[in-house]
């Protein structure tokens, strides 16, 4: 037989395309248009109602960029449609690009109350069916023209934010119309795409494919493509026996969940995610209506919580559909957050705060993790998971990485303490899946666990920017439950895949231990410096008002714990710790009110402070530590507090009104400032009696010592010995210099702000000249040497100080940065062999390999740390620790000796980056931060320093002197991460501890106050 599919083929697509379509609707009215600009920021559709309407016509331009249109949209249904489906069909101007990424609206009734979204794969509103001729039609249309922002791909473009967006309309508004929808058509239509997108999937030699051929190819002959609407039926006739062959038992099962993946930011702002659940939420409550067996799997709390405010209406359909088993509330998180940077206490708030919400909004007790679009996800997550009674974990971003595919889709996920979470990426590789025969083909092809496991999951529907799942995909999903050639499809809930699967598999299952690592997208733990900086110090600001707070609930009489303030601070936290705000892949807009938003948490947070140390009561100067390590270091005191210390006190002057004292003071607890911290203590008044630093230049280099440490630092400002007197031993490589700046081009080959591509290494400028490099301390409490540089048109002035008594070579640096696709690196290359680097993660730490013996080693060439990263190799290791970078890089490095080469290790934190798109203006403008090089270190010490970096000592002219901490633990290795008072206000107090050293640990826990019964 000839083989003629390319012409039945080609004559189906054209049919389809130019007859068949276009047949859908057989008959269209315009409707009347007015129109309502509205001024500044969105408004509520109750003031849209009574806004100032004018005449609109189609064809007309509208909508500068992030602005909100309100149309009136009115009409009558025509006698002759009597008894007929009749629908408004609307068109703003929709353009090529997704649903999500361009204008958007949410149509209303004439009351106001929502009916459904709209976008460009879901133009309808339900008129009526039947309709009754005459019957009035009045519609309000709130159309947002929002830009697309990288339509054009990663070109730097001004439309990421309102400011700079300019006034020039972005759509020509194309029709808005009362149309009859010929129902036999629109059927025949799901018909022959679901068998035609099945055909061309089947290999040529299978007869299935040529049987679905001539049963299209029958179709055709049965329809007239002049009168389609009147020959469908016989068409569609054709098709029926085609469509009625069940799949086979052996054929691959998916579980489908609708699903609207909307980010919570990213090419839009915030108050835009508000409308797009609300637009999105509103479909799927009106498509579970008409399609009863949907089931919309529906994750972050925090979207849930703007849709209960802003639109009480489809708040209501939101809940009865999830009464009604419609709709599966998933995730268990406050947002679907960065898996990565975010601190142990925000990981387990994220849990707490999205469970609480499920359970007391919706009655649902959430049972997974669903985090299908984050960059990656910390070894941490399966313990935190376990406790907080979450049974799964689904993520689907992995199929993204570079280099090396993941061996399974379902399996055992271990984490660092050994716990395990049953987990699945769907093979489908998209959350976004629309029921072509291709996704469910790659499906089944792709799944890495045939043989022994037989289903996995299908989360369906448009998302991003949202729109969920359409009456077409319930259609083809209705097609395809059984069809020969296919996968079988069952619509349910995440839960019942989960248990089933866990049930089929679960005992067999291989297991991956560690982090899910992402093998692209590691810029974001650079991109947008100041968002970082903000979740870092807002995490720390918030331990210490927690803290504080409980201290002065507990012991001063009067004092109201601020649990309502303290909540809508930490869900501010959490949501901008979502996975395109944190990581800083959003556009400019975003990370501007990010950093409003952090600022007046920082705010609100040292008001909180001050007030609970105020009803705490003293009237001598004190110093409080959040850190529940002892601290025997030198504050430094504003003049305010220094002017209380009583006369005598051991201080240093520093200038500018600062003063430097030494102090003691114990683990989460406050002690007097201005006494000797230990007795007998050194004239120097340094921590335990130590002598103090010493400073001495010959002209060429500046020596720093403090009989600990003996720092070195040239004519250039760079490091050019750290001499640990404790161990005797060099921590620098031979001939390398540290704190070396270097700068390299950044040119990633896609998603600017998200990547950086390996070849950025192999060019770049070591910053070595300096402007100037002077002494501007010099003990006895610490020394310190001013070091400035500048470099294109960008200025870095670093200050690096060494305190009396202390391992701690802290560098403090203020950058102005403006450059334009180049990285800034801070290298440390130390001569440590060291086979693994060790990085904080929450609630522990985790080790990487530094060396590139497998492709999964090479791949982790950019890595994320939390407040310090260690290397080692026996008997001696160091740390870098820092205060808001979580960019890093670890590589085995040679240096030549007189006695040959010498293998070290360099650590290189990344600082700033600059890349254009989606912000054109990334990272431009002053950053300050400081980090910190610790020689010696063991994990221990690497704990302990990196929380004193992040918790600086609170010094305070008048504050509670009392020693006793909060709480206190009797081993070291016990580390308490939080302290508060439990959100259901009965007084109870919480305390959060870990093991924090990488093993087992025992120890008891005392507490500063009463404890009524066991914990």
């Amino acid at each position: 037989m000839h083989d003629d599919r390319p012409l039945v083929e080609g004559r189906l697509d054209r049919a389809l395309r130019q007859f068949i379509r276009p047949a859908q609707y057989t008959a269209r009215v315009p409707l009347t248009l007015s129109a309502w600009r509205t001024p500044g920021e969105p408004v509520p559709v109750a003031e849209a109602l009574s806004g100032t309407y004018e005449p609109f016509t189609t064809g007309t331009d509208w909508g500068s960029p992030w602005s909100t249109w309100w149309f009136r949209l009115e009409g009558s249904v025509p006698q002759e449609w009597a008894g007929r489906r009749v629908e408004a069909v609307i068109d703003p101007g929709f353009t090529d690009d997704a649903p999500g990424f361009q204008a958007e609206g949410l149509v209303y009734d004439a009351e106001g109350v929502p009916i459904k979204g709209i976008h460009p794969r879901n133009r309808h509103i339900p008129v009526a069916a039947p309709a009754a001729g005459g019957e009035p039609v009045r519609l309000l249309l709130e159309a947002a023209a929002n830009p697309s922002v990288l339509r054009d791909g990663f070109i730097p473009t001004r439309l990421g934010d309102v400011l700079t967006a300019g006034d020039e309309p972005l759509y020509r508004f194309a029709s808005a119309e009362l149309a009859v929808l010929d129902e036999t058509v629109w059927h025949l239509i799901l018909d022959i795409e679901v068998l035609s997108e099945l055909m061309r999937e089947l290999p040529a030699d299978r007869p299935r494919r040529h049987e679905i051929l001539r049963a299209l190819e029958n179709a055709l002959d049965a329809l007239d493509l002049h009168d389609v609407p009147g020959t469908a039926a016989a068409a569609r006739a054709e098709l029926t026996d085609a469509l009625a062959r069940p799949a086979h038992s052996s054929a691959h099962r998916v579980s489908a969940a609708g699903h609207a993946h909307i980010d919570s930011a990213w090419l839009w702002p915030l108050r835009e995610t508000v409308r797009k659940a609300s637009r999105t939420f509103a479909n799927v409550t009106a498509l579970a209506g008409e399609y009863p067996e949907l089931v919309f799997a529906c994750s972050q709390a925090q979207q849930y919580a703007w849709v209960k405010e802003h639109q009480p209406h489809i708040w209501e359909r939101i809940k009865k559909a999830v009464a009604d088993g419609t709709w599966a509330p998933v995730g268990s998180m406050w947002v679907e957050s960065d898996a990565n940077m975010p601190g142990g206490e925000a990981l387990a708030r994220q849990i707490v705060h999205g469970k609480r919400f499920f359970l007391e909004e919706l009655g649902v007790d959430t049972e997974e993790i669903w985090l299908p679009d984050s960059f990656g996800y910390t070894a941490a997550f399966p313990q935190l998971a376990k406790l907080a009674g979450v049974k799964w974990f689904l993520t689907q971003k992995l199929s993204w990485n570079q280099i090396n595919k993941m061996p399974h889709h379902t399996f055992w996920w271990e984490g660092i303490d050994g716990t395990r979470v049953f987990t699945h990426f769907p093979p489908v590789d998209t959350y976004n899946a629309q029921f072509s025969a291709s996704e469910l083909a790659h499906a089944e092809r792709n799944f890495a666990d045939k043989g022994l496991a037989t289903r996995s999951l299908v989360p369906f529907g448009y998302g991003d920017g949202g729109g969920g799942p359409t009456r077409e995909m319930m259609e083809k999903a209705r097609r395809l439950a059984s069809l020969e050639g296919s996968p079988t499809v069952e619509i349910q809930p995440p839960s019942a895949f989960f248990t089933e699967a866990e049930r089929e598999y679960g005992a067999k299952a291989p297991v991956w231990s560690g982090e899910l690592y992402l093998e692209l997208h590691r810029a974001t733990y650079t991109t947008q410096a100041k968002t970082k900086q903000g979740n870092r110090r807002s995490e720390h600001l918030l331990r210490e008002a927690e803290l504080w707070a409980t201290a002065a609930a507990l012991h001063a009489r009067g004092y109201a714990y601020p649990y309502d303030d303290l909540d809508r601070i930490w869900k501010t936290v959490l949501l901008h710790q979502f996975h395109d705000i944190l990581p800083g892949s959003s556009i400019a807009w975003v990370h501007r009110e990010a950093r409003d938003s952090y600022e007046q948490a920082r705010a609100e947070l040292e008001g909180i402070v001050a007030q609970a140390v105020a009803a705490l009561g003293g009237d001598a100067p004190a110093v409080l530590n959040a850190s529940p390590y002892e601290r025997e270091e030198i504050a430094v005191l504003d003049a305010q507090t220094a002017a209380a210390l009583p006369s005598g006190a051991p201080v240093q002057p520093l200038g500018e009104g600062r003063t430097a004292v030494a102090v003691r003071v114990a683990g989460l607890g406050a002690a007097p400032l201005g006494a000797a911290p230990q007795a007998p203590a050194a004239a120097s008044g340094a921590p335990h009696g130590a002598p103090p630093v010493t400073a001495l230049s010959d002209g060429q280099s500046i020596v720093l010592d403090n009989d600990r440490l003996r720092v070195t630092i040239d004519a250039e400002g760079l490091l050019t010995s750290v001499l640990d007197l404790d161990a005797s031993r060099e921590v620098l490589a031979p001939g390398a210099r540290g704190n070396l700046l270097q700068l390299h081009p950044d040119h990633p080959n896609h998603w600017d702000a998200w990547d950086i591509d390996r070849h950025y290494r192999r060019s770049h400028t070591d910053l070595t000249d300096a402007e100037s490099v002077e002494l501007i301390e010099s003990g006895p409490l610490r020394a310190t040497v001013r070091v400035t540089r500048s470099f294109g048109a960008s200025r870095i002035t670093q200050e690096l100080t060494l305190a009396a008594g202390d391992r701690r070579l802290d560098i403090a640096t203020e950058v102005d940065w403006q450059e334009s696709e180049k990285v800034l690196k801070a290298a440390f290359p130390l001569d440590i062999h060291a086979q693994v680097s060790t990085a904080e993660i929450q609630f522990g730490h985790v080790d990487r390999a530094t060396h590139t013996n497998t492709s999964w080693d090479a791949a982790r060439f950019e890595i994320c740390a939390h407040r310090w990263l260690r290397v080692a190799e026996p008997g001696y290791g160091a740390a870098v620790l820092n205060d808001s970078t979580y960019g890093h890089d670890v590589t085995r490095t040679a240096h030549d000796t007189d006695e040959g080469e010498v293998l070290g290790t360099t650590v290189r934190l990344t600082l700033l980056r600059a890349p254009h798109s989606p912000d054109p203006e990334t990272d431009l403008g002053v950053h300050r931060f400081r980090y910190a090089l610790l020689p010696g270190a063991g994990v221990a010490e690497a704990v302990a320093e990196g929380l004193a970096l992040n918790l600086p000592l609170r010094a305070l002219p008048a504050g509670p002197a009392e020693r006793a901490p909060l709480v206190s633990v009797d081993n070291p290795a016990i580390t308490v991460e939080s302290v508060k008072l439990a959100e259901d206000r009965s007084g109870d107090v919480v305390v959060r501890l870990y093991e924090s050293h990488g093993g087992r640990a025992a120890g008891t826990l005392v507490t500063g106050f009463p404890v009524l019964g066991r914990m």
